[in-house]
């Protein structure tokens, strides 16, 4: 399939082939059904399958658009909305959307939010009211993304990485995380913490401060921060995150969340 697609990819004429439509719509159909991922992780290592995203930009070419309606809801758009949350073990409370060719897994629970293509979440995981979880993004088991939070979408270019946010992460309320970051396992980020691949991210525990970028260190509690910088026009205050400690891992991972948000005075 990989070869296939990823010959289509460079002669588009290879699409009108009847065979070769059928298979870009088998791979999206295997995405929905959470049989292909776009990032998958092999230990510590995460590999991205370039070739599942050129799939999923073709699958757009093949689709016309059309009408969608939903009792008193009208949508016009190329991609259907996924179907049998029943059968899934999903709940989704209306108005939430969830595009076809992502996944849910079992357990998931979709307050009024939306999910997109090529999206990948883990059993038991919250998105809670107005969250945004974005094409491609990789959200593990048991994680929790508040009210208002945004995990960022990428399908081009390519090559480019998609959100990670690992097993039993805590996303606070209107977190943003885009343009690939990857949250380790267990991470907290407290209320209002944006995260791009420019942004800061200090660890500010010990006597030195330690910088990251892109990536936050598994266990970490995280809030919003800044520091000075000088410009031509004068010193200014430029936003970055801060890691104010770590999670426990002595007690279970609800009673863990529970004593690090109260221990460190951190906002959700």
């Amino acid at each position: 399939m990989e070869q296939i697609v990823n010959a289509i990819w460079e002669d588009k004429q290879l699409l009108q082939d009847k065979r070769n439509q059928e298979l870009v719509l088998s791979v999206i159909d295997s995405l929905d059904k959470g049989k292909l991922r776009v990032a998958q992780q092999n230990g510590h290592i995460w590999t991205i399958n370039e070739w599942i995203k050129k799939a999923i930009l073709l699958y757009f070419r093949l689709r016309q658009m059309e009408k969608i309606e939903i009792g008193p809801f009208e949508y016009y758009d190329k991609i259907p909305l996924k179907k049998d949350f029943d059968k899934q073990g999903v709940r989704v409370v209306p108005p939430a959307v969830a595009r076809y060719g992502s996944f849910l897994s079992k357990g998931v629970v979709m307050m009024p939010s939306y999910v997109n293509i090529g999206a990948y979440v883990g059993a038991e995981t919250m998105v809670d009211t107005w969250a945004t979880v974005g094409s491609c993004a990789q959200i593990g088991k048991s994680v929790h993304l508040s009210g208002g939070v945004g995990i960022g979408g990428v399908l081009e270019p390519i090559q480019a990485q998609p959100v990670i946010i690992e097993d039993d992460c805590f996303i606070g309320s209107r977190c943003i995380v885009v343009e690939g970051v990857h949250l380790h396992k267990g991470v907290v980020l407290g209320a209002n913490v944006v995260l791009t691949q420019s942004t800061k991210i200090i660890d500010i525990t010990n006597t030195k401060p330690i910088i990251y970028k892109g990536e936050v260190p598994e266990n970490s509690v995280v809030i919003p921060g800044s520091y000075k910088r000088q410009y031509p026009a004068g010193e200014y205050s430029v936003s970055c995150a801060l890691i104010i400690g770590k999670r426990k891992e002595s007690t279970d991972k609800k009673t863990s969340l529970n004593e690090t948000l109260r221990d460190f005075d951190v906002s959700i």
